[in-house]
């Protein structure tokens, strides 16, 4: 696969790394999930699952030691040691390739070469920034759930007290951690506590349905089974169903469900128009303190929110954002009709916000706040490792973990170009159930502490 086996209009591009910028500059061409995401370098093969272990913290000493205790060769101490939490994460390939006819580009090809390599390279963007958006949401393979899981309703009304009860998604109600730290299924021997409606109970399974009808994005309907009855009351449809251990989810004027979400009414900016639940810079403010009592590093200096277009046009019709500037309608933020930087967030507009079709009052949008190490990304070591002489490897590039390969005409009539990427990894969310209390008075009970979603109109 040497170079001189290329066009000879192709060598300067491959020489002077043309073709490598382009691919570069696609696969960087805006901010993504993945910049979130602490990485990991991992030597395990494709489609093998790792169990990775992780310390916590040791409890603060507030106590004086006794001058009694003071003694021998331990002076009176105790030896004690930090928690361990576990988070697993399944590494697999991904990849797309593009041909190139030498003889039917003619005189463009050169152009038309660097135009596929760029557009490889958004493709592999976007496909890593999807893979890791659905982790986030949704949860890693064998793991607690994602930022959107232990938070559901119930969609059909029990008739009399019962210890079943469906509801729209089970994602977060599958797996708790044990004492050890470590993974496993909810059972009788390992409950959740979950609070259905206005009452607690104690969930020992949850089961999903043969047919789906999850209206959440990525979701999994089912039936969750407690050791107790459920009243009536609580099991009916619509009622809040939400773990202890699970992520903050808000949602405008404090709506308990997706499904209670209010649509604006009247036509913006006349005296009868009333907002709804879109999004307002409270609620951002709101999911900001939560980062904060939880202690959640930020990336950079702010926390990152992705958020939609429609949820920006909501937080620019906000009072209190208007508030913030007047006078300064002249100013950079308008005049781009984005925000770059506001209040300790930074505000990502993307197109990859999970989406959900209308609930009776409109499209339910969903921002996420969030700050470093929400993710774990693990990128396989031997990426790009190829047991030929170092002069061969000029068509194979590794850029931000991922793979370039362009593969000289191979076909019968020496005519067709291959350009092609991959990349070995995957995505794991890991826990901070150790921040406890006891080492942070201000944290909260969630698995997840680094994310916190915000639903609206």
């Amino acid at each position: 696969m040497a170079i001189q086996n290329f066009p000879q209009s192709l060598q300067p591009i491959i020489q002077q790394g043309f073709l490598a910028r382009e691919f570069q500059d696609g696969l960087q061409s805006r901010l993504s999930f993945r910049a979130i995401a602490d990485r990991e370098i991992f030597p395990n093969r494709i489609g093998e699952t790792v169990t990775k272990t992780r310390k916590g913290l040791k409890t603060p000493v507030t106590t004086p030691l006794a001058p009694s205790v003071n003694t021998n060769f331990d002076n009176g101490l105790t030896p004690s040691t930090w928690s361990v939490e576990q988070y697993t994460l399944t590494i697999n390939q991904y990849g797309d390739t593009i041909d190139l006819n030498m003889v039917s580009e003619g005189v463009g090809i050169a152009s038309q070469f660097l135009a596929n390599a760029r557009t490889n390279g958004v493709q592999a963007m976007q496909s890593l920034d999807r893979i890791a958006r659905n982790a986030l949401f949704g949860g890693a393979v064998g793991g607690v759930g994602g930022y959107l899981g232990g938070n559901t309703r119930v969609i059909v009304t029990i008739t009399s007290p019962a210890t079943t009860v469906r509801v729209d998604d089970i994602r977060g109600f599958q797996n708790v951690l044990n004492s050890y730290g470590q993974v496993v299924g909810v059972g009788s021997t390992n409950g959740m506590t979950v609070t259905v409606g206005a009452n607690a109970y104690t969930l020992v399974s949850g089961a999903p349905d043969a047919v789906n009808v999850s209206t959440s994005p990525s979701g999994l309907s089912g039936t969750l089974t407690f050791s107790t009855n459920v009243s009536v009351s609580d099991a009916t449809t619509g009622q809040p169903v939400i773990a202890a251990t699970a992520p903050l989810v808000l949602r405008p004027n404090g709506r308990l469900t997706t499904a209670a979400l209010v649509a604006p009414t009247g036509t913006y900016g006349a005296s009868s128009y009333t907002p709804g639940d879109t999004l307002g810079i409270q609620t951002v403010l709101g999911a900001v303190a939560a980062l904060r009592m939880n202690n959640v590093p930020t990336v950079s200096g702010s926390y990152n929110c992705y958020l939609d277009d429609q949820q920006m046009l909501g937080l620019f019709r906000d009072g209190d954002f208007k508030y913030l500037y007047r006078g300064a309608y002249g100013s950079e933020t308008y005049q781009a009709g984005s925000i770059v930087e506001l209040l300790g967030v930074r505000f990502v507009p993307t197109t990859e916000a999970p989406q959900q079709l209308s609930l009776g009052a409109g499209a339910i949008h969903r921002a996420i706040v969030c700050g470093q190490g929400a993710l774990i990304e693990g990128d396989y070591a031997d990426m790009g490792k190829m047991d030929i002489p170092d002069a061969e490897q000029s068509l194979m590039e590794r850029m931000d973990d991922v793979v370039m390969v362009t593969r000289e005409p191979l076909d019968r009539l020496k005519q067709i170009i291959a350009q092609s990427w991959y990349w070995i990894g995957g995505f794991a969310l890991p826990t901070d159930a150790t921040a406890s209390t006891s080492i942070i008075p201000t944290s909260t009970n969630s698995y997840l502490k680094r994310g916190v979603v915000i639903e609206s109109l």
